[in-house]
């Protein structure tokens, strides 16, 4: 086998060919899968967009690294959907740019963390992990409650996550940053024209505690409630073959 190498490796014209057949193999087993996306992704009709703050929300939890620790996939093993709910379906990524799945458990898998704890304990828990689970490693990230949410820039946000396939309308665009406001501030004017846009299942409150002032705290909170919640798909009962011949008769 030593001696096959080096006859290889001495012969260039051989080796480039050899190093171009391994690339070609390894790009046809990426790429092939890609030919048939659109029958291997689930359908979700149910599914919705991120609103302006979920969005900017998800920008702060990438920006603070946040996806380093906790990973938002649940694999197919046992062990994790007895943990943390049914596994993670390709379709609930789909508006993801990028997508945050992987297997690093320094911390909990997120994937379906929406609704599971109260805006008070995830606010609590960011500023100060240790004051509700006393073994924590997670850093503080208190300044995210001081740091005034920046809205300025919503609305181009939202057009950049359009022109990669998002749905976003001119309305949603347009009024991004009013809708940002709208959310965290549930007396307002602005909160009705955010459940017009984007669903009455919308989550409308002070996510922060305080609905004077909209930071970057009410932002990736919205966010962290709504994880596993954009669609109900990998909850619908699964369909065998058996169920689908009975169906049809």
């Amino acid at each position: 086998m030593g001696g096959f190498h080096r006859k290889l490796e001495r012969n260039a014209i051989g080796f480039v060919l050899a190093i171009i057949g391994v690339s070609a193999i390894g790009g046809l087993v990426e790429i092939a899968p890609l030919f048939t996306i659109n029958e291997t992704v689930e359908e979700a009709p149910d599914m919705r967009v991120y609103t302006p703050l979920e969005l900017v929300g998800r920008d702060i939890f990438i920006r603070e690294g946040c996806y380093a620790c906790h990973s938002q996939m649940i694999r197919t093993l046992r062990d994790e959907v007895e943990r943390y709910g049914p596994y993670s379906l390709a379709v609930e990524s789909q508006y993801d740019h990028p997508m945050l799945w992987g297997s690093k458990r320094t911390g909990p898998d997120l994937a379906r963390v929406g609704g599971k704890y109260s805006d008070a304990w995830h606010a609590a828990h960011l500023k100060n992990p240790r004051d509700v689970v006393p073994e924590s490693v997670m850093p503080r990230y208190g300044w995210l409650q001081e740091n005034n949410l920046r809205t300025n820039d919503l609305s181009r946000r939202l057009k950049a996550q359009r022109a990669v396939g998002v749905p976003y309308d001119d309305a949603m665009i347009a009024n991004a940053a009013a809708d940002a406001y709208g959310q965290a501030n549930p007396d307002s004017a602005a909160s009705n024209d955010v459940r017009d846009r984007y669903g009455a299942a919308t989550n409308i409150r002070a996510f922060d505690g305080d609905a004077e002032r909209l930071t970057e705290m009410d932002a990736i909170v919205a966010y962290l409630q709504v994880l596993g919640r954009l669609t109900d798909a990998a909850h619908a009962p699964v369909k065998t073959a058996d169920a689908s011949t009975a169906a049809g008769g």
